[in-house]
């Protein structure tokens, strides 16, 4: 049976939104989506304290060789300290000892050469023999080997015995594929349990779930902990799915299924992979995007002071009173704040101002507002809320709680854009999204910025935001 509804779309014409039970898409039209568990603390990767434990360990060992020396004291606790500065965190989730024999020697022995060079220059006549050094660097690179050995086997023996399940999604054919060798090379730590795909195809091998019922039943039963994407299209297509997964806790893993990447760091069974950041949690450089923010927006504050009372004025003078137009808008998490612009438009009342679409053809506007329209110069009051943290300066462009609701509902990924604090300006406006055009295609420009976000890529909008004023189009 398939559902149908029809909604008016701004940007186009009504849109028929029909949907199949049998799409693991959430269904357009309908308010339900994933009902995924609430969001589960992350898994927390491997703790360094056993690792910190055996180079430590390995360090006293190779210092043993200062017993009997003049000083031996403060040599074993200087050569404890230069090993403990300059030990390394592999990527690699669990190596062998093998793998990592060059980087641990290498330390080890840089390690021993400083503090050679520091005895010579400070007590030439306590130099250490070359006797001394071969000893201990020996000595303490045994027990390194030694040490993290174990840490690496009693490591390889927890995925063993306690893998992570994982969900495969993408093409049956493919995924069934990449489950299988997953699933033959149990040393990898992961155990798929379930295929998602919009067709099952009439493969063997796990479950294809095609519903998003059928996978809420098979993460909640298993514990599924990783998703693992093994086709390109996947993070287009599916990408409504992923965020719902990744926001119940499990980490989603871009798997190459065809052409091998030998750069990759991770592996799940001879395969390279990466892991996707789908935009929950904390992200690495959120501190120097609110640095950014704060920075640009108090220099540009102080520098157009003169432009905004300017401005004031003459919309005092032209309009009346009532120059600061506040409304509501939804932010990160959902979260409502109050946003500032000059008024520009004067609604009917407070229904027509919540939910009208577009005011950006009203005749009724003096010259002087459809100037400020024109120009943009109506948002710079924008400048206080990313000043007191509100919005930033690139990100998606908050909307009214009416159409959030709206779009929501209508546009799988539209809501997933309030995962990160919405923005002046972002990735769809320079790609001439603004104002009445098509909402599925910000949703879908907001989502790959976010999945994408860098402090760098913020730069690139703000600069071809700023060359874009001098050919305005308005909002």
């Amino acid at each position: 049976m398939t559902a149908e509804s029809t909604v008016p779309s701004p940007g186009g014409q009504p849109r028929d939104l029909g949907f199949s039970p049998l799409s693991v898409m959430p269904a357009r039209g309908t308010a339900a989506g994933f009902r995924f568990p609430a969001r589960r603390p992350p898994a927390r990767p491997a703790s360094p304290l056993p690792l910190l434990a055996a180079d430590l360990t390995a360090a006293l060992v190779g210092s043993l060789v200062f017993a009997r020396a003049p000083h031996g004291p403060l040599l074993m606790a200087l050569l404890v300290a230069a090993s403990m500065l300059l030990r390394t965190q592999t990527a690699r989730p669990v190596p062998g000892v093998l793998d990592e024999l060059p980087a641990v020697c290498g330390r080890i022995a840089v390690a021993w050469m400083a503090l050679a060079s520091l005895v010579a220059a400070h007590s030439p006549q306590h130099a250490l023999s070359a006797r001394t050094l071969l000893l201990g660097f020996l000595i303490q690179s045994a027990a390194a080997s030694a040490s993290r050995g174990l840490v690496h086997w009693r490591r390889r023996t927890a995925r063993l015995t306690r893998p992570r399940t994982a969900l495969v999604v993408g093409p049956a054919a493919t995924a069934q594929r990449v489950a299988s060798s997953v699933l033959r090379h149990p040393r990898s730590g992961v155990l798929p349990v379930g295929v998602v795909a919009e067709h099952p195809d009439g493969t063997d091998g796990l479950p294809v779930l095609t519903t998003g019922q059928e996978v809420q039943r098979a993460l909640i039963q298993n514990g599924v902990r990783d998703v693992l994407c093994v086709h390109p299209s996947v993070r287009t297509q599916q990408g409504p799915l992923l965020r719902a997964l990744a926001e119940s806790g499990c980490a989603v893993w871009e798997v190459d299924a065809d052409s091998p990447s030998y750069a990759s760091n991770h592996q799940f069974a001879g395969f390279s992979c990466r892991r996707l950041d789908m935009g929950y949690g904390r992200r690495r450089g959120s501190v120097g995007k609110r640095a950014l923010d704060v920075l640009v927006s108090g220099t540009l504050l102080a520098l157009v002071s003169p432009l905004l009372l300017v401005c004031a004025v003459a919309l005092r003078l032209s309009d009346g009173p009532g120059v600061v137009f506040r409304q509501e808008r939804i932010g990160k998490n959902g979260r409502p704040f109050t946003l500032l612009k000059f008024r520009t438009h004067r609604p009917v009342d407070e229904h027509e101002s919540a939910t009208r679409w577009s005011v950006a053809d009203e005749h009724r506007m003096s010259w002087f507002c459809r100037f400020l329209r024109r120009t943009s110069l109506d948002e710079l009051l924008q400048l206080w809320n990313v000043f007191w943290g509100d919005m930033s300066l690139v990100g998606p462009r908050p909307e009214r709680p009416y159409f959030v609701a709206k779009f929501s509902q209508t546009y799988p990924g539209y809501a997933a854009r309030h995962r990160m604090r919405t923005g002046i300006t972002g990735l769809a406006q320079i790609h001439g999204l603004r104002g009445d055009t098509s909402i599925e295609d910000r949703a879908r420009f907001d989502n790959a910025y976010i999945d994408n976000w860098s402090l760098w890529q913020d730069i690139c909008i703000l600069l071809r935001t700023a060359a874009s004023l001098v050919r305005p189009t308005g909002s």
